[in-house]
């Protein structure tokens, strides 16, 4: 098994326990539907970079605490299955981080929007935004949290469980094409999002509704999410 191999295997075991704990926790329902809000709320409110940086640090600092916060739950109850003080602790522990970086996550929230929320209350209006390097990404994180919260509510072997590279591939060739706003870029664009998806397929890993639901999940995120940005 070469490099490339096993990297991928080990990104697809990562990938699976985002999904799990997506499907079974509450808590991280709540923070990828928040970080969601938030993501349309900085595109909607035109953030500049500094501000856009500290969200996706906030946002990657919730979800990662509350990934180990159930790895720890997980360990604790296979080593003790019943009542410990000590499995209690390191329970309570895990769940602390959490709370930490969620309180630092609703600090970086309130001071980041009180001023373009003031401003939209006042009626100010804000110029007409561009789509910067930094914004991307915001476009980016949307697609990757529409498609891994709507691919939780398929199993593991459902045919048309949507496909994360289409959806990302597609969205990358919808930015490109909104950008250049040239016909022969955005065919240029598709067809090698389209030769991805060829690629994909003769590999047998995805079925083509799988893939085509993916493509169609990237592309419509990114096309409502450039008229959040930059219409309204």
């Amino acid at each position: 098994m070469n490099g490339i191999t096993r990297w991928l295997r080990s990104f697809r075991f990562a990938y699976s326990g985002i999904k799990y704990a997506l499907t079974t926790q509450r808590n991280m329902k709540f923070h990828f539907s928040a970080s969601f809000v938030v993501l349309l709320s900085a595109l909607f409110f035109r953030l500049g970079k500094l501000d856009i940086l500290f969200l996706l640090l906030a946002i990657t600092l919730v979800i990662v605490t509350e990934l180990i916060n159930t790895a720890v739950e997980k360990a604790v109850d296979l080593a003790m299955p019943e009542v410990h003080p000590l499995a209690k602790i390191a329970k309570d522990v895990a769940a602390a981080s959490v709370l930490v970086s969620a309180v630092f996550a609703a600090v970086v929230g309130m001071v980041v929007f009180y001023e373009p929320l003031e401003r939209w209350i006042n009626g100010v209006k804000e110029e007409p935004a561009r789509l910067s390097s930094s914004a991307v990404w915001l476009y980016l994180a949307l697609v990757a949290f529409t498609l891994i919260a709507v691919e939780s509510r398929f199993s593991a072997k459902s045919a048309i469980r949507p496909s994360l590279w289409m959806a990302v591939s597609f969205s990358i060739s919808t930015l490109i094409s909104v950008i250049s706003l040239q016909p022969l870029v955005a065919v240029l664009a598709y067809s090698l999002s389209l030769l991805f998806m060829f690629m994909l397929y003769q590999r047998k890993t995805r079925t083509w509704p799988a893939l085509l639901l993916g493509a169609f999940i990237g592309t419509a995120v990114t096309i409502l999410a450039f008229w959040l940005h930059t219409l309204l």
